[in-house]
């Protein structure tokens, strides 16, 4: 697997920004529409799970787990900025991810921030 593989992010030409941060530099927030979240719930493959749980002996990156938790995270950001965007924001303002357990059956994802329009000074 290449590098390519285990990254995420948007790509350069968004209609939504995405950022970490309380603001942007050079932009002014001048509206805040509220909360959005994207979610997903992935199930366990028993396959991965075995293949985790051998991995796990002898030690190292779950390679198959990593790939998997990347491609979901990935969807809930993608869903974030769909609902971003439905709601008619142009940038979303401290983006941050939850990961949880989901009844011992799979992992939730959850990518949340807060929707707002900007404009540049």
């Amino acid at each position: 697997m290449g590098i390519e593989e285990f990254g995420g992010g948007q790509g350069e030409h968004s209609d939504v920004l995405v950022v970490t941060t309380n603001d942007v530099p050079g932009y002014q927030v001048q509206h805040v529409i509220g909360e959005v979240f994207g979610l997903t719930v992935r199930s366990r493959h028993l396959g991965s799970q075995i293949g985790a749980g051998l991995k796990s002996m002898i030690g190292g990156e779950l390679k198959g787990l990593t790939k998997t938790l990347v491609q979901t995270r990935n969807q809930a950001m993608e869903r974030l900025v769909e609902q971003a965007r439905a709601r008619g924001a142009n940038a979303v303002l401290m983006m941050r991810f939850d990961v949880t357990e989901a009844a011992d059956v799979g992992t939730e994802v959850c990518a949340y921030g807060t929707a707002v329009v900007i404009a540049k000074l």
